[in-house]
């Protein structure tokens, strides 16, 4: 956390002439305020709402778990809705958009893979005239590599919040694809082992533990494409129409997303469905080879048990070589029935 203050306060060094951030206090990761696309300086809370009123300025703060009295003075300074508040205080929300008055919340979901799993994050946003606050909860992501593309381009950034809200999601929805990349290849290994042998126990369980990942993901997906799509329209507040074919972008990766996932999941159902169909293969193969042997084997059983039954009166047993005859019986009624079986490869 020290690490990443001490980077995003760099580009305010010069005009502040200070190497330590003024914002520097637990759940505050960078408060900064620009002017025409340019970062004037790092600025303490307190002063967030003077700024806010300047004309062209636009206060930048990102926030990283928050505790409650950072949470009320950030309400304070920006007059934001006390409802959002306590959404952004509570993590494990819904992705959503909502709109009080002249400002908007949103809530998106993170998600990056870390030692081989799938970790959520949630962000939290408050959009509104001349001010953006980012509030992130759980493992995700930084937004400082966000903030330097911003700074990078000042006469992008000139839009306002609306061009930092877009590179915000952009970032989050971006961060999907190497989630799904990794998750690809494994179904592709699931896949591959499902054409080469049958799925062990243990496959299985990695099988529906993706799945269920994938779940989670798309849960987390879904509904930012509904959030999305309704920054194609200008009808939100302080909504700038020169950025609305940034959004359709940013709303087509998602949909891009979506169907990957769902695409996914048909594959480890078809997957798993194969295994299962194999398997039932198997089985029906080796029940046929028991019935044919089976069969094979009721042929000496059933002379053997006819002579076995010891009856005084029984003309075969005084014949010189009955005995040889019914072995000679019994083996070509086995050759038969095993000619037959193999003929209809069950053998």
């Amino acid at each position: 956390m020290e690490r990443l203050k001490n980077l995003d306060s760099n580009p305010a060094q010069g005009a502040s002439g200070s190497t330590s951030p003024p914002y520097e206090r637990p759940g505050v990761v960078a408060a900064a305020v620009y002017q025409h696309g340019q970062r004037i300086r790092d600025i303490r809370i307190e002063e967030a709402g003077e700024w806010r009123g300047r004309e062209k300025a636009i206060v930048w703060i990102g926030l990283h778990e928050p505790d409650e009295v950072l949470l009320s003075q950030v309400q304070a300074e920006f007059n934001l809705h006390p409802l959002a508040i306590e959404d952004a205080a509570q993590p494990h929300q819904r992705p959503k958009l909502e709109i009080y008055g002249e400002a908007m919340f949103i809530v998106a979901r993170t998600a990056h893979m870390k030692d081989g799993e799938i970790i959520f994050g949630e962000t939290h946003l408050f959009v509104g005239r001349g001010y953006v606050v980012s509030v992130r909860h759980g493992d995700s992501s930084s937004y400082l590599a966000v903030r330097q593309r911003c700074e990078a381009t000042p006469a992008a950034l000139a839009h306002g919040e609306n061009y930092i809200l877009y590179s915000i999601l952009d970032f989050i929805v971006d961060n999907y694809m190497p989630v799904i990349e990794v998750v690809q290849d494994e179904v592709e290994n699931i896949e591959d082992l499902v054409l080469r042998e049958q799925l062990t126990k243990s496959d299985i369980e990695r099988l529906y533990l993706l799945r269920r990942r994938l779940l989670r993901l798309r849960n987390a997906v879904v509904p930012l494409v509904d959030v999305c799509r309704r920054y194609e329209h200008t009808d939100l507040p302080g909504m700038d129409p020169t950025l609305q074919s940034l959004f359709r972008d940013v709303t087509d990766h998602v949909r891009r997303v979506q169907e990957d996932i769902d695409a996914l999941r048909e594959v480890l159902a078809f997957a798993f469905e194969a295994s299962v169909m194999i398997g039932q293969s198997e089985q029906t193969a080796i029940a046929r080879k028991l019935a044919a042997w089976a069969a094979i084997l009721a042929v000496p059983t059933a002379i053997a048990g006819i002579y076995g039954m010891n009856f005084s009166d029984m003309p075969e047993l005084k014949t010189q070589y009955g005995y040889f005859v019914v072995l000679g019986v019994i083996a070509t009624l086995c050759l038969v029935l095993f000619g037959f079986f193999r003929r209809r490869k069950w053998l």
